[in-house]
């Protein structure tokens, strides 16, 4: 259970990290954060986003209930080995990484024994980046996957539902490390893949000037943070590569209808995503 008087520590004050603090300040929790630009500490403390911040500080390891690790995959790997010397016995972590597996593994096999990491991935975002940007009304219909392994505890994961209640997720589901990235390379990377080979398909500089709402709409996660993206393909390229494939070969297909002139065979494929798309519909 999650008490009034918990103190959550963010670390990694981009979009999501902000948009946590906010929405665990907007619900009365004392939240700190720590990040390696002082410019977005002080944005946060100013726009009442967070109660402390700091670019290090190790009394706010020292003094967090809950810390949520808001960096890329690897540098949260490489943040909770080296500074969980600091933390306080029974402390919960967790994360916001977009890929769960060695990662998880990673950083459950160099914890204290006293101290929990329960991997979670909030399905929520924006095309822009930094705290400035923080707006936890993004949580609110968006789906939150809790990553357990056999070293989690029950109470892990009813802290985190309970975690993703508070902040207004639509959604929460339980997923192992390997059904999470498998699911992921589909419905979020290989959207990306597809948004970016879009743009780089056409340099037509003049193409803004007469493109309608379903370009830009399809295209607009081609703006893309490179180096975390990056680090989120190659740590999981080995789905995202099948998820393209499989792609392809449904590009294909739909090209096969037209070069045989086969209306009703298109017709089909209308019709299908059309019946597979309304699901999503709210």
């Amino acid at each position: 259970m999650i008490k009034k008087d918990t103190r959550f520590l963010i670390v990694g004050l981009g979009l999501i990290g902000g948009s946590y603090a906010m929405g665990l300040k907007r619900n009365g929790f004392h939240v700190d954060a720590i990040d390696i630009n002082q410019l977005s500490i002080d944005y946060a403390k100013e726009h009442d986003i967070i109660d402390e911040g700091s670019t290090f500080a190790i009394e706010l390891i020292q003094n967090a209930d809950f810390i949520i690790s808001g960096l890329y995959p690897n540098m949260t790997v490489e943040w909770y080995t080296t500074y969980q010397k600091y933390m306080k016995p029974h402390a919960f972590l967790t994360d916001v990484s977009g890929v769960k597996r060695n990662i998880v593994e990673r950083i459950q096999s160099i914890l204290r024994e006293d101290l929990e990491f329960c991997a979670s991935h909030p399905m929520a975002g924006k095309e822009v980046s930094g705290v400035k940007y923080a707006d936890d009304a993004i949580f609110h219909i968006a789906n939150f996957i809790i990553t357990p392994t056999t070293k989690n505890t029950q109470a892990a994961i009813a802290t985190l539902k309970e975690f993703a209640s508070i902040l207004g997720f639509t959604n929460i589901s339980v997923l192992t490390p390997e059904e999470h990235d498998e699911m992921v390379g589909f419905v979020s990377q290989l959207t990306h893949v597809i948004a970016v080979s879009l743009m780089n398909t056409n340099d037509n500089t003049h193409l803004v000037e007469y493109t309608g709402d379903s370009f830009r709409d399809l295209t607009r996660i081609a703006k893309i943070n490179e180096n975390l993206w990056s680090e989120l393909f190659f740590l999981n390229k080995d789905n995202l590569i099948r998820e393209i494939d499989d792609f392809v070969k449904e590009i294909n297909h739909l090209k096969t209808k037209l070069e045989q002139d086969d209306v009703e065979g298109l017709k089909e494929l209308f019709i299908q995503s059309t019946i597979r798309r309304k699901r999503f519909d709210r």
